[in-house]
């Protein structure tokens, strides 16, 4: 079994160091360090700082790559217009099993991504920053950072900064959710899509972004951006920082300029020869198989070009020996548990579409394929936050790329090999802590189950409208639950859906039993089957 990565993994670098510089002298670049190693920074204005960031295509290395010139002249010009003092935000909150980069950042050369906050917060005004993280070690750095420039949060400074600590989760990474945590609230998406860069932080405009990406503003800005664009790709220059794992011998993150070979990358870990498949971009990216390993170079377009992702710079390969569809199911699984559990999607579709994975194993036949199909389906662009997006986007990956054991498991026998649990995942093959927000009112575990009579269900569709969290319509037209749990702050929306029903056909009971912490056995209704026998959907 593959063990969880450690926060600093070993690093290494093809060419010449950038954002690594000076790793190889220090454990950790203090200020004195860093200065010693990159030089002094001078201030930018916010436009001269804009042409930098689009002169050199820089885009978001959190996973979504959104340019950053537009993110920052998005935020300039809605500062102005609203006559309000903008906020900048970093987000160092990387809590993926499998991805490493940006701790490795904040733990080792923490000075260089505020580096490029400070520059950002000086070109526009700001007069708060917030860095935030999600570990222990991280937190650590990030203070001890602030504090060797003389940072603080206190109210006479001119510029307020501080460490904003939320849980490991995977949603806890969301842009939505870090800026509610800031705001006092739980580390969960909010439920509705705001742009950040219009009503952040305290209502304020808000530019936020990766780690990673202020630390190549950074480098940029020291550099220049022509000296910049002498590293990598012409139309993506500069390096990247990836996470590579899985079946290897040597997991590392590693500094790569663009343009370098994926299958070099690889073998630099000491990947097999011949993967059986290497999934990009993390647990929200995409499959790629052994041929098409030996055409991908390390591109945010190369990878999109060949059928994979940059995504969250995570690369892991995978043996000839384990069996993909059961090393994907294990984390189909874990993003299910990852679910924040207030909205449909994610709460009912992710434990669903990984039962649909489960039962494909299990000899489910074309039935199960075809009902697996139609629960991602039915789970993208639906969700609070772009969880289920990116976990459908695996889970639909996963299917094209594997065919050959697709066909053995769901028209034969199995592809009869084993699951040798190569992927990473946290200990348990759960995140180390509770769901983010704790056991406040609003977040607390559910006191009621509701219900659909089937024999007075009449296909309406009025629950699905009014309770998302909870209902969601079938490619029949009706409910695919036939009972859920419902999340503590919805149940007024599940009285209101009572009430309205036209047919009657929901009821509201107490829950009284002991509150299981596993939603893996809310009864789903298989799709595609016809069930006729239990009426038409509400």
């Amino acid at each position: 079994m593959n063990e969880a990565l450690p926060d600093v993994p070993e690093v290494r670098v093809v060419g010449l160091p950038q954002l690594t510089s000076g790793f190889d002298l220090v454990e950790r670049l203090d200020l004195p360090m860093h200065l010693k190693v990159h030089g002094p920074l001078e201030p930018m204005g916010g436009e001269q700082l804009a042409k930098l960031a689009e002169n050199i295509n820089l885009k978001g290395r959190g996973g979504a790559g959104f340019p950053f010139h537009k993110k920052l002249r998005s935020v300039a010009e809605s500062a102005i217009k609203r006559g309000v003092r903008p906020v900048v935000v970093v987000n160092g909150s990387e809590d993926e099993p499998a991805c490493r980069k940006d701790t490795v950042l904040i733990n080792r050369a923490p000075h260089l991504i505020l580096d490029g906050a400070l520059l950002c917060a000086e070109a526009l005004g700001a007069r708060t920053l917030v860095v935030g993280v999600t570990r222990e070690s991280t937190q650590r750095s990030m203070e001890a950072a602030l504090a060797e420039r003389g940072l603080s949060n206190s109210r006479r400074s001119a510029l307020r900064a501080f460490v904003q600590r939320n849980p490991v989760r995977m949603v806890t990474g969301a842009a939505a959710s870090l800026i509610r945590s800031i705001d006092g609230g739980p580390a969960i998406p909010p439920g509705r899509k705001v742009s950040a860069s219009q009503n952040g932080v305290g209502g304020a405009p808000t530019l936020l972004s990766n780690a990673e990406t202020f630390a190549q503003l950074a480098i940029a800005a020291r550099i220049g951006p022509e000296r910049y664009g002498n590293t990598g790709l012409y139309d993506e220059p500069g390096t990247v920082m990836l996470t590579v794992s899985g079946a290897v011998a040597r997991p590392m993150v590693i500094e790569v300029p663009t343009g370098v070979p994926l299958r070099y990358v690889l073998q630099l870990a000491g990947a097999p020869p011949v993967p059986q498949g290497v999934l990009t971009g993390g647990y929200h990216g995409k499959w790629i198989d052994a041929a098409t390993v030996n055409e991908a170079i390390v591109s945010r377009n190369s990878l999109d070009a060949v059928g994979g992702s940059l995504g969250a710079g995570a690369i892991l390969p995978i043996t000839q020996e384990t069996c993909p569809l059961g090393e994907s199911l294990r984390v189909a699984q874990w993003l299910a548990e990852e679910s924040a559990g207030q909205c449909g999607p994610c709460y009912l579709g992710l434990p669903a579409a990984a039962r649909g994975l489960e039962e494909i194993l299990n000899g489910g036949g074309p039935a199960a394929l075809e009902a697996l199909k139609q629960v991602a389906k039915n789970v993208k662009r639906r969700g609070a936050c772009s969880h289920p997006d990116g976990s459908a986007m695996f889970l639909e990956s996963t299917i094209k790329a594997f065919t050959d054991d697709l066909a053995a498991h769901v028209l034969g026998n199995g592809c009869g090999r084993p699951v040798e649990g190569v992927l990473p995942l946290f200990e348990g093959g759960r995140a180390p802590t509770g769901i983010p927000g704790g056991e406040s009112e609003e977040n607390g575990p559910s006191r009621q189950k509701i219900y659909v009579d089937w024999t007075l269900c009449r296909g309406h569709g009025l629950c699905a409208d009014i309770l998302p969290e909870v209902f969601q319509l079938g490619a029949d037209g009706f409910p695919t639950v036939a009972q859920a749990k419902v999340p503590r702050y919805a149940e007024a929306k599940a009285l209101r859906a009572v009430r309205r029903c036209p047919a009657l056909a929901l009821r509201i009971e107490e829950d009284t039993r002991a509150q299981d912490s596993s939603r893996s056995n809310l009864p789903v209704l298989s799709q595609g089957r016809g069930r006729r026998a239990l009426g038409r959907g509400n």
